[in-house]
């Protein structure tokens, strides 16, 4: 094991952000994995018109191991923007599947512009900025939470 595998898994450690491999999916967390390794989040699911507009503006703090999960009803091209937002924050754009295809790091508070995750993406997960880089998290990361239908899933949920 390298030094950079065993400083993640220190920080991951300190900061509560490791998720065991069966840990069972819950509406409040989402996991996530890739050649990185593995971490999980505290998250609030905004899945509706309101939830979703409201997001995480006028947040003056969140906790490390937190996020905002936003579910949408289809697949779709997803522009955010950090009006009235005011934390840096990582937006992780993942498709149907929960499969990361775009990461935008470090977005300005309170800043108008549009930030452009792509096309075809049903879920994004906004955490503290800085914290994907930390992670390792970039395209291609898997995400897992109850929202992503089991049958489309690239890391299921487990069953039973």
């Amino acid at each position: 094991m390298g030094r950079g595998q065993r400083l993640i898994i220190f920080f991951l450690a300190v900061f509560g952000l490791g998720s065991p491999l069966w840990a069972a999916c819950a509406e409040d967390r989402v996991d996530l994995r890739g050649a990185w390794g593995q971490a999980g989040f505290t998250v609030e699911v905004a899945d509706t018109q309101q939830s979703r507009a409201q997001g995480l503006m006028f947040r003056e703090h969140m906790a490390r191991s937190a996020g905002m999960l936003f579910v949408y009803d289809r697949p779709q091209s997803l522009t955010f923007w950090m009006k009235n937002t005011l934390i840096p924050l990582d937006m992780i754009f993942a498709d149907a599947s929960g499969v990361v295809r775009h990461v935008h790091e470090n977005a300005v508070p309170q800043d108008l512009t549009h930030i452009n995750g792509g096309r075809n993406l049903q879920f994004v997960l906004e955490i503290n900025g800085g914290m994907a880089s930390v992670l390792g998290i970039g395209k291609g990361t898997q995400l897992r939470h109850p929202a992503i239908l089991q049958s489309l899933a690239a890391w299921p949920c487990p069953t039973g």
